[in-house]
């Protein structure tokens, strides 16, 4: 039963202002794209960028991964400001090692796609490649310990996506010989 007075919240608005945080960030679609490619081009070397950057785009339209976007990046800017709490305030802006929450947030986004995503959230959170590199740069003045996890995180889930349906596509088509096969 709908009541008028209740609270919602537009999902478009929720889907602009994700982008919209994650470019003001520094943080491009393509750049999570190139990524995704890192992880992805040994397993399929036809892929490009742009099917890179379709799959961001896929992971970016779900709602709980905007949703940690959002508080990744409010936590971030909150940190840079000086306006959390001791000791958060300085567990967030020195990326203390021993705080865990950046990545627990990351991996709720991991999970979207499946546990696939875990193996490559954990190789791109080590290495730091690309975009991820200059997120974690601590002489910049930007704090960005939730924003590097939650873009690798995005990066490992559209790899995910990627597997699944390059796999499904690969059943489909042995499926389609094996049905011509039948007909001869």
């Amino acid at each position: 039963m709908s009541q008028p007075n209740m609270y919602r919240l537009n999902s478009k608005d929720v889907a602009k202002a994700t982008e919209e945080w994650l470019t003001k960030r520094g943080v491009t679609k393509e750049q999570i794209g190139q990524l995704v490619m890192l992880l992805q081009k040994d397993y399929f070397p036809e892929l490009t960028l742009a099917e890179c950057v379709v799959n961001v785009e896929s992971v970016l339209s779900k709602r709980e991964v905007q949703n940690a976007v959002l508080t990744g990046i409010q936590l971030d800017l909150l940190a840079e400001e000086g306006k959390l709490l001791p000791p958060l305030q300085d567990m967030i802006a020195y990326d203390e090692g021993l705080y865990g929450c950046d990545e627990i947030l990351a991996l709720s986004i991991v999970n979207v796609y499946g546990s696939i995503g875990f193996t490559n959230f954990g190789y791109v959170d080590k290495l730091k490649p690309g975009v991820l590199k200059k997120l974690n740069d601590k002489n910049s003045g930007e704090i960005h310990t939730f924003l590097d996890d939650i873009v690798g995180a995005i990066a490992a889930a559209a790899s995910s996506r990627i597997a699944h349906r390059k796999q499904a596509e690969r059943e489909a088509a042995a499926e389609e010989v094996a049905r011509e096969a039948s007909r001869e």
